[in-house]
């Protein structure tokens, strides 16, 4: 989903504001969960490729969904990840990451928002 200024009414603002905190925060709880549940994840190259190697297939999911987890929360704060479209302000995988994580209230405002802008529930 693409947004430019022109494209984004008062609601659609108000749904970001309102959204991007507790979309950010339940993918940081995951994401923390995660790295929790995972042996120390090495920030040496070469370390964190024989990390990886030493993983079972269980792990390696729960490592791979850390990462996306991790650049969508980087996202949120500004910083766009690859693969996401530097305006989306909230991308569709971040909301369907997030869903099942956040309480109804923000699961109807998410479900909102996706209306708004016809953003499919993954």
């Amino acid at each position: 989903m693409s947004t430019t200024t022109a494209d984004v009414s008062e609601r659609d603002e108000q749904l970001v504001a309102l959204l991007r905190v507790p979309v950010r925060t339940a993918l940081a709880e995951r994401a923390d969960t995660i790295r929790r549940s995972l042996p120390p994840r090495p920030t040496d190259v070469r370390a964190r490729h024989a990390w990886l190697c030493s993983l079972d297939e269980d792990q390696a999911r729960r490592a791979a969904l850390l990462d996306q987890l991790d650049a969508l929360c980087g996202h949120l704060d500004g910083r766009p990840a690859p693969g996401y479209d530097p305006g989306d302000p909230l991308p569709a995988a971040a909301l369907e990451e997030a869903d099942g994580f956040v309480g109804q209230t923000f699961a109807a405002l998410i479900a909102e928002y996706r209306a708004r802008w016809g953003v499919s529930a993954g």
